[in-house]
C-alpha cells in the first residue's frame, strides 16, 4: 500500500502557494509591503516554506490542524525580511526556522525512462 498526502494537507500547502504567488499570503500583515522580489529569491522562498512546513500540525490521519497560524508565521517571517523594523512577536523558536536538506529524488521504478 502506498501512503499518500492527506487531500487537505495538499490543500493547504497549495492555497499557501497561490497566496505568496499572488502577493496576499498573511492578509492584512503583509497589506503594503511589497515582497515581489523575495518570490525571486530561491533561499528566501525556501526559508518561508521552512517556517510554514515546520509549524505544521497535523492530526492522525495526516490532516493540518493549524494551517492559518503556519500561514501567518511565514508571514511574519517575511515582513521581517522585508522590513528590519518590524518585530516577530512571540519570537521565532530555534525549530521554527531549522532548514532540512531534502532527500535525494529518486523515481518510482515505473517512472523510470527506458
Amino acid at each position: 500500500m502506498t501512503n499518500r498526502m492527506h487531500p487537505e494537507l495538499g490543500g493547504a500547502i497549495a492555497r499557501f502557494s497561490l497566496w505568496v504567488a499572488n502577493g496576499s499570503v498573511g492578509h492584512p500583515l503583509l497589506q503594503g509591503v511589497d515582497y515581489s522580489d523575495v518570490r525571486d529569491e530561491p533561499s528566501a522562498m525556501e526559508m518561508l516554506y521552512t517556517v510554514f512546513t515546520n509549524n505544521l500540525e497535523l492530526d492522525r490521519d495526516g490532516a493540518p490542524l493549524n494551517a492559518r497560524y503556519c500561514e501567518q508565521r511565514a508571514a511574519q517571517w517575511l515582513r521581517s525580511y522585508c522590513d528590519d523594523s518590524y518585530k516577530v512577536e512571540p519570537p521565532f523558536e530555534e525549530f521554527e526556522c531549522e532548514g532540512h536538506w531534502p532527500p535525494v529524488l529518486k523515481d518510482a521504478p515505473e517512472w523510470k525512462k527506458t
